[in-house]
C-alpha cells in the first residue's frame, strides 16, 4: 500500500516499487464489486428516468459534489471535473463537430470499425477478455468476450450487441479519462464523458481520497460465464508479473513454446482447475475453435499485444501518479501552481519529496524488475509489425519500439512512452528530474547495482537513440555532462549530486 511522504499534507502518496501481493489479490474482487455497483447505478438511473430495460444505461455525468469529483479537492491543480482537451477523443470530437469526418455504421459492430480508423488504431491490436470487469458485465462471458483495441494513448472496448462503446484515453493533463459512444444506428456521434461510473473502479483507492485515476489490467481465473472461480482473487498485471500468472480470464493467441500462462482456460466449476496443466490451452493461432469469432474484427487475441498492453498500462499509471502528486506537492511546498519551476529552484524539502515520488517511474521506464521470457514469442496477428513501424527512429534506423521476443519484450530496455504527450506534460521539474536520471544511468555516471542488468553497450545505444530522437533529453544530457565536468563529479557519485 502506498505510504505517506513524511511530514507532508494528506493526499500526497509515493508509488510503491511494486504493489504488494495482498493489494494485488484484492484488486479483482474490488473491480467486480465496483462494476456491479456501477451497473446498479446505471439501472437505477434508467429506472428513475422511466427508461425501458432494453434501453442502454443513461449516459449522464454525476451531480456536482459527487465522489467522482474528489480529485478537485485532493488535486485542485489538475481540474479533473473540467473539460479534457489534451487527448485523442477530445480532438476527434472537435473534428466531428466541424464536419471534417463522419463515423460510418457497420451492420454488425456499429461504429467500432470507423472509430478505430479515425483514431489510427490498428485492429490487429485486438485482445479479448471474458471476465466480468466492465460497465456492461452482463454481456460478457466466454462466448461473447469484450474486445479491446489500443494504441499508445487510447483503449477502445466493444462487446457484441453493446448499446455503447467504452473508451479510456490518456489525457496529457488529467491522466486517464473515460468516455462512452452510443452504438445505435442513427445515434448522434457524441462522446459522453464518464466519471463516477468508471472511477468507482478506475481509482487507486476507490475514491476514498488520495487516489488517482488509473487504467486496469487484471488477471483472474473465471468460469465460462466470466465469474471468479476461486476465493483467491486475481491480481493487477504489470510487466513485472511472471508470464505464468498473467491473462487469467483473457484469450491468448500466438506461439510461445514452453511458456505457460492462464489464458484460454475454459471451465465451469472450481474443481476443474485443481490441476491447471490439464486445462491449459496454449500456442493457438486462432480462436475460431473456441467460440464464434465472426462478429469480431479478427479471430485473434494477440500475445504480443497483451505483453505491450501490460507494460503500457503500468507506465501510464506511474506517469499519472507522478503528474498528480508532483503538481500538488509543488503547489503546496514551492508555491508553484503552474508546474513551470525548474528543478534547481525547488526548496530542498520539495526536491527530497520529488525524488522519492519519481524514482518508481524511472525504474519502470528502464524495465527494472521486468519478467523475462523463457521461450521465444511469435505474434499471431501481425500486431508486432504495426507496432514496430510507429517509430520514431534515429538516423541509423534504431527505435525503442523494436521487439526482442526471445528473452524479453523489447530489444532495447527503455520505454517508448518516454515520447508520450503525458510524459512531456509532466511539471517541468519532474520531467527534468526523470530525464537527468536517465542521462546519468545511460551515460554510465550512475553505475550502481540497481541498473547492473543494463550492459554498457546497451546503455550507450539507448543514450544515442534518445539523444537523436528526443531534443529535451539531448539538452538535459548536455547540461548534466557540463555540470558534472565543472564539479569534478566522480562517476559513482555524480548521479544524484545535484538532485537531492
Amino acid at each position: 500500500m502506498p505510504t505517506l511522504l513524511s511530514r507532508r499534507p494528506a493526499g500526497l502518496h509515493t508509488a510503491p516499487r511494486c504493489p504488494s501481493r495482498a493489494f494485488q489479490k484484492r484488486a479483482y474482487v474490488r473491480a467486480v464489486l465496483c462494476c456491479a455497483v456501477a451497473a446498479v447505478i446505471s439501472s437505477l438511473s434508467a429506472a428513475a428516468s422511466g427508461a425501458s430495460s432494453d434501453e442502454p444505461p443513461a449516459l449522464k455525468p454525476p451531480p456536482p459534489g459527487s465522489g467522482a469529483l474528489r480529485y478537485d479537492t485532493d488535486y485542485p491543480s489538475i481540474g479533473y471535473s473540467g473539460q479534457p482537451k489534451h487527448n485523442p477523443i477530445a480532438r476527434l470530437q472537435e473534428r466531428l463537430d466541424r464536419g471534417e469526418i463522419k463515423l460510418k455504421y457497420h451492420r454488425t459492430r456499429g461504429y467500432l470499425d470507423s472509430l478505430l480508423k479515425a483514431l489510427g488504431i490498428d485492429p490487429r491490436s485486438q485482445t479479448l477478455v471474458y471476465s466480468k470487469t466492465s460497465l456492461q458485465l452482463e454481456l460478457i462471458r466466454a462466448e461473447t468476450p469484450r474486445a479491446i483495441y489500443f494504441d499508445e494513448n487510447t483503449y477502445v472496448a466493444w462487446i457484441p450487441h453493446t448499446p455503447f462503446i467504452e473508451i479510456a484515453t490518456m489525457d496529457a493533463r488529467m491522466g486517464p479519462v473515460f468516455y462512452t459512444l452510443p452504438n445505435d444506428r442513427g445515434a448522434e456521434t457524441q462522446f459522453h464523458r464518464e466519471t463516477l461510473r468508471c472511477l468507482t473502479c478506475h481509482d487507486t483507492f476507490a475514491l476514498a481520497g488520495g487516489g488517482v485515476p488509473r487504467f486496469l489490467f487484471l488477471s483472474t481465473l473465471v468460469s465460462r460465464k466470466g465469474e471468479a472461480l476461486t476465493n483467491s482473487p486475481g491480481m493487477e498485471t504489470t510487466d513485472q508479473t511472471p508470464i505464468r500468472d498473467r491473462w487469467g480470464g483473457w484469450y491468448v493467441t500466438g506461439q510461445h513454446g514452453d511458456e505457460v500462462h492462464l489464458g484460454n482456460i475454459l471451465v465451469d466449476t472450481p474443481a476443474e482447475i485443481a490441476n491447471l496443466d490439464s486445462v491449459r490451452r496454449g500456442n493457438l493461432d486462432s480462436l475460431s475453435g473456441l467460440f464464434n469469432t465472426k462478429p469480431y474484427i479478427t479471430d485473434k487475441s494477440d500475445i504480443v499485444a497483451l505483453l505491450v498492453f501490460d507494460h503500457q498500462v503500468y507506465v501510464h499509471n506511474l506517469i499519472t501518479r507522478a503528474n498528480y502528486k508532483s503538481r500538488t506537492l509543488l503547489e503546496r511546498l514551492a508555491g508553484d501552481a503552474s508546474g513551470d519551476m525548474p528543478w534547481a529552484a525547488l526548496p530542498a524539502r520539495a526536491q527530497r519529496a520529488m525524488n522519492a515520488m519519481l524514482e518508481p517511474l524511472v525504474r519502470a521506464l528502464l524495465f527494472s524488475g521486468a519478467a523475462e521470457l523463457t521461450s521465444p514469442i511469435r505474434s499471431s496477428s501481425g500486431f508486432d509489425k504495426w507496432f514496430e513501424a510507429q517509430g520514431p527512429c534515429d538516423p541509423r534506423g534504431r527505435s525503442l519500439r523494436e521487439l526482442d521476443l526471445t528473452t524479453r519484450l523489447f530489444k532495447r530496455r527503455l520505454s517508448y512512452l518516454v515520447y508520450s504527450e503525458g510524459f512531456d506534460r509532466l511539471p517541468a521539474s519532474a520531467r527534468e528530474y526523470v530525464l537527468t536520471r536517465l542521462a546519468d544511468i545511460l551515460s554510465g555516471r550512475d553505475n550502481g547495482t540497481e541498473y547492473a542488468y543494463l550492459p554498457a553497450a546497451e546503455r550507450k545505444e539507448l543514450f544515442e537513440i534518445l539523444s537523436a530522437t528526443k531534443p529535451a533529453f539531448a539538452r538535459v544530457a548536455a547540461a548534466r555532462a557540463a555540470e558534472c565536468e565543472r564539479a569534478g563529479c566522480s562517476r559513482e557519485h555524480a548521479t544524484r549530486a545535484s538532485l537531492k
